[in-house]
């Protein structure tokens, strides 16, 4: 199962690479959100664009829902940015979101720097053990 979420990020990670590549920073996130899904369903991967997901308190009882920008293969939710920088509370919202939700895997992904941003998060359902991986990709 991780070499299969490690396969899955790496696709996210390089199709992300090659859309920042040719569209540069400068645009709204929605046009990111847009071409990242575009270029995922070509590639044959299941992705649902700004799908409400289910919050739960820690006794189970759900609270509500998120929107999330992209979820891929029902694994991986994907939280976009077109900011200068990425700061701590983009963090905190998706390492939230992964909590809430009790989704195990989630990146976060900068278009607006003219370096590509991608910080990949882990984290178990009950508990939250996570890691930060940071790549600032040259385009």
């Amino acid at each position: 199962m991780e070499a299969d979420i490690k396969i899955l990020t790496d696709t996210i990670r390089q199709t992300a690479y090659e859309l920042h590549r040719y569209l540069r920073h400068g645009h709204l996130e929605k046009i990111y959100e847009n071409g990242l899904r575009n270029r995922l369903r070509k590639q044959g991967l299941q992705v649902d664009q700004q799908i409400p997901l289910k919050v739960y308190d820690e006794d189970g009882s759900l609270l509500g829902d998120f929107i999330s920008d992209l979820t891929v293969e029902n694994k991986i939710i994907i939280e976009l940015k077109a900011c200068k920088t990425l700061a701590p509370e983009h963090t905190a919202q998706i390492l939230g979101y992964l909590r809430a939700s009790r989704t195990q895997h989630g990146m976060l992904i900068n278009f607006g720097s003219s370096k590509l941003e991608i910080s990949i998060k882990r984290g178990q359902v009950l508990g939250m053990a996570s890691f930060i991986s940071f790549a600032n990709l040259l385009t």
